[in-house]
């Protein structure tokens, strides 16, 4: 019984042995095919072209020159002289709101401004005209009875000198004095300093609070009337005549549509690519194949979160002459960061990095090897080649089965 058991094991170990022997002679001999056999490649010739390093964002279109009008204050609108796409005149009217509370409150305002100067007037000069004229008629008698009571006082110790006059009648005499100069110093203080300094405070506060409420309503009934502060186009007019709009609502938008400013945002690994002055080339899909050109104008100083990106604020000019660019549309913005003209180039997908260095797969005698290479700038379909290829030479872009190139692979072109 144990020699059957142990026949049994002995069997099934040499079933296994032979069973991993035909797998390993199967998976070489599947090796040995494969070398062998000859891969289909698409491949393309080195070719000498321009090649345009680009950054490719959105952005939207702002007027240069730009006016909007907003409503001063509550008001119904009066009258509305233009229409969206006019072509207005500097200083032509747009747009006349009702203004009838404004001269109202314009008058109350220069009514209380007058008030206020007159009482500041009144500080200046010691009071009124009336109170000034009465108080100098009244100081003037005082100043007189001061210099005759000066006058008895001295007659009185002249006289007591001679003993003609008692003590008494010379203390008298000095009273008479001390209380006509007292009353000519009041007199007085009155033309000069009749008013405390919290009193003058008071009042030159009145009267600048009278002027900033007067200015206020001439600025409000002035901004009643919208005229254009330029030659420009009128492009948003939500308003019409008989229409009530609220404090700060908007009447009106101007702009000269001739000068475009284009606002985009570039993300932050791109930005130290940028430099003003590089050439902008814009397209909106509403217009297909027209392309306007600009210069960068403004470059990123900082950079900011917009949503799930980090980005920086760029700003472009462009003539937009027939005005067909409209203002905030959104645009496709393409930023040339470097232009090399009849450059070496290949597709991206024929360059391959490994470890760190550049490749490209050339094809010669039907068998592909690597050659490492140095590149330039790139666009979005090709790459700039330094060195390490040559015009015409014929790379490898991948297989048709997508399995990986390696040196001495057997190949045959069937696409270029």
């Amino acid at each position: 019984m144990a020699r059957r058991n142990q026949n049994g094991s002995e069997r099934t170990r040499l079933l296994t042995i032979l069973a991993a022997v035909a797998i390993a002679v199967l998976l070489f001999s599947g090796w040995i095919k494969m070398r062998n056999t000859v891969v289909a490649v698409r491949a393309e010739m080195v070719a000498r072209q321009n090649i345009a390093s680009v950054i490719s964002t959105n952005g939207k279109i702002e007027p240069v020159n730009n006016f909007e009008a907003h409503a001063p204050a509550p008001a119904t609108v009066k009258r509305v002289f233009v229409k969206e796409g006019d072509h207005v005149k500097a200083g032509q009217l747009l747009v006349q709101l009702d203004d009838a509370q404004a001269r109202a409150d314009a008058a109350k305002a220069l009514a209380q401004l007058r008030a206020a100067e007159a009482d500041m007037q009144a500080v200046k000069s010691g009071g009124t005209n009336e109170e000034v004229l009465t108080t100098k008629a009244d100081l003037s008698k005082a100043q007189a009875e001061r210099d005759d009571a000066q006058r008895n006082l001295e007659a009185v110790q002249h006289l007591q000198q001679q003993g003609a006059a008692s003590p008494a009648e010379v203390d008298a005499a000095k009273s008479r004095l001390q209380k006509a100069d007292a009353d000519a110093q009041l007199l007085q203080s009155k033309l000069t300093g009749r008013y405390s300094s919290p009193e003058v405070q008071r009042v030159q506060a009145n009267a600048e609070q009278a002027r900033a409420a007067y200015a206020a309503a001439q600025d409000l009934l002035k901004n009643s009337n919208i005229h254009a502060p330029f030659a420009g186009t009128v492009y948003q007019l939500p308003v019409k005549a008989g229409s009530y709009v609220q404090g700060g609502e908007l009447l009106v938008q101007v702009a000269d549509l001739e000068r475009m400013q284009v606002r985009a945002f570039v993300d932050e690994p791109e930005i130290g690519r940028l430099a003003k002055d590089q050439k902008v080339e814009i397209r909106w899909d509403a217009i297909p194949g027209r392309v306007w050109e600009g210069m960068l104008t403004r470059v990123p100083s900082v950079v900011t979160t917009v949503g799930t990106r980090t980005v920086g604020e760029t700003t472009t000019l462009i003539d937009n002459f027939d005005r067909k660019l409209l203002p905030n549309v959104n645009v496709n913005v393409s930023i040339i960061t470097a232009r090399h003209m009849d450059a070496l180039t290949v597709s991206r997908e024929a360059v391959h990095d490994i470890e760190g260095k550049r490749y490209v797969y050339e094809i010669a005698n039907n068998k592909v090897q690597p050659q490492q290479v140095q590149t330039g700038i790139s666009s979005l379909t090709r790459v700039e080649i330094t060195s390490g290829v040559s015009e015409g030479m014929q790379v490898a872009l991948g297989a048709m089965n997508s399995q990986p190139l390696h040196g001495g692979m057997e190949v045959k072109v069937v696409e270029r």
